[in-house]
């Protein structure tokens, strides 16, 4: 039996089966869970979206500044920046002055922080990959859930959509570029926690946004 530690398996298996359950713990967060079911409001949606705004303004950022690193820069040149269709989405679900109604919660403040700091490599491919695997799996599954229960159609869920992207190479190629990153044990490893720490982030997201009223969610 093969361990997921061994070092004879790729990073990008060992980084799946290591998280699984810091996954599945974000997933299935009473506000995702009830977005999913339709048991929210658009609202809620909207506050979901609102929080995307910063976390992937962020991200991006750092993304910009990675553009030229010899192992970084292949994660960001796939060009799956979400930017200008959260953007979109806002516009449509808030209003045409949503940028100024929108605000991070203080879990958003502490994720923003933490991809601030993410400034090495393996720790920004961390925050990358958690985020646009992520986009290009799960979130269609979310995407079809917000369209079929809340009425929406691509106005709303542009956020999910890859125009362009032929999902499946990509995440294959992804997967590749994983296993190759010449990165040391030490830096392997602090990949993979970085990761976890992404997991965690965006749990306590969900989980502040299931505090808020649907008045509040935008």
């Amino acid at each position: 039996m093969v361990h997921v530690a061994d070092t004879e398996l790729g990073l990008a298996a060992r980084v799946r089966a290591l998280t699984r359950a810091d996954h599945e713990a974000a997933e299935t967060t009473s506000f995702v869970t009830d977005l999913m079911a339709g048991r929210l409001d658009v609202a809620a949606y909207a506050g979901l979206a609102s929080q995307h705004y910063f976390i992937y303004e962020a991200l991006e950022r750092g993304g910009d500044a990675l553009r030229t690193d010899p192992v970084a820069g292949d994660f960001v040149a796939f060009g799956l920046e979400r930017l200008p269709s959260i953007a979109a989405d806002l516009e449509h679900l808030v209003g045409p002055s949503w940028r100024a109604e929108i605000t991070p919660l203080p879990a958003t403040r502490d994720y923003l922080a933490r991809l601030a700091a993410a400034t090495d490599p393996p720790s920004f491919v961390a925050h990358h990959y958690t985020r646009y695997l992520g986009d290009l799996s799960g979130g269609q599954l979310v995407r079809k859930a917000l369209q079929r229960e809340y009425d929406l159609g691509a106005d709303g869920t542009r956020f999910y959509e890859f125009p362009g992207v032929a999902v499946g190479a990509v995440k294959r190629r992804y997967r590749e570029l994983l296993d190759a990153a010449p990165w040391s044990a030490t830096e392997q490893d602090r990949f993979i926690d970085e990761v976890r720490q992404a997991f965690a982030l965006n749990r306590r997201v969900f989980e502040a946004l299931a505090t808020r009223r649907p008045a509040e969610a935008a």
